[in-house]
Parts: structure tokens; C-alpha cells; sequence
């Protein structure tokens, strides 16, 4: 009796070292592009084929815009963006880009043509979002001349502000 009561513990035990040295915890990445830091490098094509490179942006004030169609916060920030970009024409230290999380991008091509919005829609077949540290939509990085993130907005935004327009145009004329 007292014999089968060791076997079971040791069973037991075993068991549960089997389990812990088995199953590795979830390593979570936490990737994140912090404010400072340079912006990760990356080559994605837009819904019209063209083809965008960070490094190719250096010298410009690059807004960087995370976003999906099925996300109701971003479909309500498009218009105040289309206004930042309506307020910043003509400028050409100033790109506007936008990449596409977690959608498709043909529904999202109909969406930018049904609503008039002039942005680029790159499509994140690279896992641009992951370097990025994206987790869900809208977020936003400001990147200056050389290539360094300078804000990083998680969540909507008023970017048709008086404030925001006149940040935007402080880090262009740096």
C-alpha cells in the first residue's frame, strides 16, 4: 500500500517535470519602435504597384499611419488625415504613407477611391507591422529627415489641428 502511494507521487512528479520541460513559454515578442530610434527599414508595393522604400524617403517628414477598413476608429480619422495632407500639399519634404493591417487590400483600394482619399495603401506583405511592434489600429509614427521616429500615436487623432499642422510643419523646416 505504502509502495503503490510512492509510485503514484513519483508518476506524479515525473508528470509534471515531463510538462514543465516540454512546453516553453510563449515568448512574446515586444518589438516595439521606440520614439528615438530609427525607423526600421522596409519595401513594400502600394494597391497601385508602386513600390516604397524607407530609406528612399530620407530627407522627408514621413507620416506613417497603420490602419484596416474593418477598423470603425480609423474610417473616422481618414477625413482629419485627408485634411493634414490637403494642408501639407505642395510640400514635398512632407509623405504621407499608410499601410494596410490585417485586411484586403482590394477592399481597401475601393474604399480609398470611394471616398476621394489621394493617400498611397501599402500592402504589409513583409511583416512591416511586426517590426513596427503593431498591435492594433490606428497607430501612427512620425519619422523626420533621418530617418528617426519622433512620435509615435497609438490610437485616432486630430490631425487637422491648428497644433498638429504646425508640429508637422516645425519638423519639416528642421
Amino acid at each position: 500500500m505504502k509502495s503503490k502511494g510512492i509510485i503514484l507521487l513519483t508518476v506524479i512528479i515525473v508528470g509534471i517535470i515531463i510538462i514543465l520541460f516540454l512546453t516553453k513559454p510563449q515568448e512574446v515578442s515586444e518589438k516595439r519602435v521606440a520614439v528615438g530610434s530609427p525607423a526600421p527599414e522596409f519595401k513594400l508595393l502600394d494597391t497601385n504597384g508602386n513600390k516604397w522604400t524607407m530609406s528612399e524617403l530620407k530627407g522627408k517628414v514621413v507620416f506613417l499611419n497603420f490602419w484596416a477598413t474593418w477598423c470603425e476608429t480609423c474610417r473616422l480619422e481618414k477625413p482629419l488625415i485627408q485634411n493634414l495632407i490637403n494642408a501639407k500639399k505642395g510640400d514635398d519634404r512632407f509623405v504621407f504613407l499608410s499601410i494596410l493591417f490585417r485586411d484586403d487590400p482590394k477592399k481597401a483600394a475601393a474604399y480609398m477611391k470611394e471616398n476621394n482619399y489621394t493617400k498611397p495603401v501599402l500592402i504589409d506583405d513583409k511583416g512591416v507591422a511586426d517590426m513596427f511592434g503593431i498591435r492594433g489600429v490606428p497607430e501612427t509614427f512620425i519619422i523626420d529627415g533621418n530617418g528617426i521616429v519622433r512620435d509615435r500615436i497609438i490610437g485616432p487623432n486630430r490631425w487637422d489641428s491648428p497644433e498638429v499642422i504646425e508640429a508637422i510643419t516645425r519638423l519639416i523646416n528642421e
